[in-house]
């Protein structure tokens, strides 16, 4: 059974599933976004957009290949290794994310979300050793 597609073009998805994220429901924003990216498949920001809602609903691993996927289409994209770090240490990879956490923060020293999830992620990693 096939889902209707939704009413709209993809900026209407984008913007749509934008406004379902910042508003608490990240899987609502997950189906909008994921037929945006679907129809757009080179928009980094409609990408972007789907990594973080497949984060806030809890799709990790769903999450983590979006975000690797920026990551490999353009290493300097700082956001999107700190969403991959991010994810893998909830999917328990702190080794993997400490790898895309320190090239976050090496990139933005200034952001304090980059260097405490960087350092929270070393701790870990470091007990759990």
């Amino acid at each position: 059974m096939s889902r209707a597609e939704p009413s709209g073009d993809v900026y209407e998805w984008y913007t749509r599933g934008l406004r379902l994220l910042t508003s608490g429901s990240p899987a609502a924003a997950v189906e909008l976004l994921q037929r945006a990216a679907q129809a757009e498949p080179g928009s980094r920001s409609i990408r972007e957009a789907l990594a973080r809602a497949q984060f806030g609903a809890r799709r990790y691993a769903e999450a983590a290949d979006s975000f690797r996927s920026i990551v490999e289409d353009n290493p300097s994209e700082d956001y999107a290794l700190f969403g991959l770090g991010l994810a893998l240490t909830r999917m328990g990879d702190f080794a993997g994310a400490v790898e895309h956490l320190a090239l976050a923060a090496a990139m933005r020293p200034d952001n304090k979300d980059y260097t405490n999830a960087l350092r929270q992620a070393r701790a870990t990693l470091n007990a759990r050793r």
